[in-house]
């Protein structure tokens, strides 16, 4: 069999079909949680949490704002590393959570984690104590009876009870049971957690794998390798099928069920995307596709701003075309868009296209749209 080779805007179409960002819509929000993997939990609301938008995306008006949260508190979906993810795929991270800090050998960062972690018992028993009695609660209720200080040169500098729970979140200890306001509560694992009692655990070596092909199948195309991210990777390793795309260089894994699809009729639409959806998170692999310039400007002084606070990525069909920079004013009642960013000139057509997903936005927010 020859090398498997794609170009650009097959590739493309892979990763929009992949991610239900073509026609027609999906219909179930459970089925679109499953089919994504992992949903990144950001409480920044511009226009609407990023959790929210990525699922109004794929379902538009058959989402209704919260719903995800509903599912959350159902135990449908649950929190792990800053990403909704279905219950079921708990069962995919608990031999690396019983391995943590890692396999041998540790890099140096995971033997100094581990150490701090040691150093500090007393304050995790302590935690895991308090969290029996009165959980859920938020991490500034939890003590901080640590002797050694979280020394780190960013925000976390200091923090030890939260970096506390997050190495406890990481080894299967603790989980983000609920939130209130922007505050997540935690709760022992165990309670949060699907219960795993009576099944076979998963081992480490074939869970890593088996994440790399629901990666896969939620991205379409993705690299083998590509820059580490603890969360969640942006690569799949050897699960797929290798290709080699046009103009690219290295090689590629995609979806074998994609692949199947390649040579039935593609029905793009227009959306609007979070900054943060799957589509564009991975800045390099949208350079890659795309060619599509972007960043998230939220950190940047104004007057640096090329496209906005929260500017939303623009997809027509299988390209990304433009920005949308726009806040929503729950109080004046009102979807206040300051710009539509065009990469290129838009055609009629193309405009009519993202005026209608703008009036869509708003709709679903309850809001009128102000230019």
């Amino acid at each position: 069999m020859g090398e498997l080779r794609l170009s650009r805007a097959e590739a493309r179409r892979i990763a929009v079909r992949a991610q239900l960002l073509d026609d027609p819509r999906p219909t179930g929000l459970l089925d679109v949680v499953r089919r994504l993997g992992a949903v990144q939990v950001d409480l920044t609301a511009a226009v609407a949490p990023s959790a929210d938008l990525v699922c109004w995306s794929r379902l538009g008006a058959g989402y209704a704002l919260g719903e995800l949260d509903d599912l959350f508190q159902e135990r449908a979906v649950v929190e792990l590393k800053g990403f909704l993810r279905p219950a079921e795929d708990i069962a995919l991270f608990r031999a690396e959570m019983a391995q943590w800090p890692g396999v041998e050998p540790l890099r140096d960062w995971q033997m100094d984690v581990a150490e701090w972690v040691s150093a500090n018992d007393e304050c995790r028993l302590d935690i895991l104590d308090q969290l029996e009695s009165e959980a859920p609660l938020p991490a500034r209720r939890l003590p901080d009876s640590c002797v050694v200080p979280w020394r780190s040169t960013g925000w976390t500098n200091n923090k030890n009870t939260q970096r506390m729970l997050d190495f406890m979140e990481a080894r299967g200890e603790v989980a983000v049971a609920t939130r209130e306001g922007r505050e997540r509560q935690w709760d022992l694992a165990r309670r949060v957690y699907p219960d795993a009692t009576g099944e076979p655990e998963v081992p480490a070596e074939e869970a890593v794998v088996e994440r790399g092909r629901r990666r896969l199948a939620a991205l379409g195309v993705a690299r083998a390798k590509a820059v580490e991210a603890s969360a969640e990777p942006s690569d799949v390793g050897s699960v797929g099928e290798a290709a080699v795309i046009e103009g690219l260089r290295g090689q590629w894994r995609v979806d074998p069920a994609q692949l199947d699809r390649l040579s039935a009729p593609f029905h793009g639409r227009t959306v609007l995307l979070s900054p943060l959806d799957r589509l564009v998170f991975d800045r390099k692999r949208m350079t890659e596709l795309f060619d599509y310039d972007y960043q998230l400007e939220m950190y940047k002084p104004v007057a640096k701003r090329r496209w906005g606070y929260w500017a939303m990525p623009i997809l027509h069909d299988d390209r990304l075309v433009g920005k949308l920079d726009a806040t929503a004013d729950h109080a004046a009642g009102v979807l206040r868009v300051a710009a539509v960013h065009e990469d290129a000139p838009f055609s009629p057509a193309v405009r009519e296209a993202v005026d209608h997903e703008v009036a869509a936005l708003a709709a679903w927010l309850g809001l009128t749209v102000a230019r």
